[in-house]
């Protein structure tokens, strides 16, 4: 016996999310899957917050194109997911521009490399949302790199310096340009 309704789908766990996200982007690399339909599979996945999750870990620091040419049923859904998308995707850039920057200074080009690409899709992804949410997230993100506001916490709990928030600032920015 469950708990959900019969006519509710089962939410994926976010080790289910990104396996599920993974097979569907070998599918549509290899053409097996439309735009329209990976878009429709992609909607469904990101209403619950781990499939979200699942989906922008894989999509988002994987080799799949998928996020550096964003077909327009896929902007849709995603636009049509509201603010759990667009939380995760100011997340997304906040961290990976850290780390990008952490990388760095440990001298590892390769990771810095693909902390930055997970940042440079982030910003991409965050101009195609929904811009009054986008520029209100951005906002209280911004807030909190001068520490001010509800993401202090966010950003405290990863140990960024002052070095990596005032970039974190310059990202956000770049968003708007």
């Amino acid at each position: 016996m469950t708990d959900s309704a019969p006519d509710q789908p089962v939410k994926p766990s976010f080790q289910q999310a990104m396996e599920i996200t993974a097979q569907w982007l070998l599918l549509w690399e290899q053409g097996e899957l439309s735009d329209e339909v990976l878009a429709d599979r992609v909607g469904e996945l990101v209403e619950s917050r781990d499939g979200a999750r699942g989906f922008f870990v894989v999509s988002l620091a994987g080799d799949s194109p998928l996020m550096d040419r964003l077909p327009e049923p896929l902007v849709l859904q995603l636009r049509l997911a509201g603010e759990g998308v667009v939380d995760l995707s100011a997340r997304n850039l906040a961290m990976s521009t850290a780390m990008a920057m952490h990388h760095g200074r440990g001298g590892d080009a390769s990771q810095q490399e693909g902390s930055q690409r997970v940042q440079g899709r982030c910003t991409e992804l965050l101009r195609l949302l929904e811009p009054l949410a986008v520029k209100q997230r951005l906002e209280q993100l911004l807030a909190a790199t001068n520490g001010e506001g509800e993401d202090v916490a966010f950003l405290e709990r990863w140990g960024y310096d002052d070095k990596q928030k005032a970039s974190i600032a310059a990202a956000i920015e770049a968003v708007a340009e």
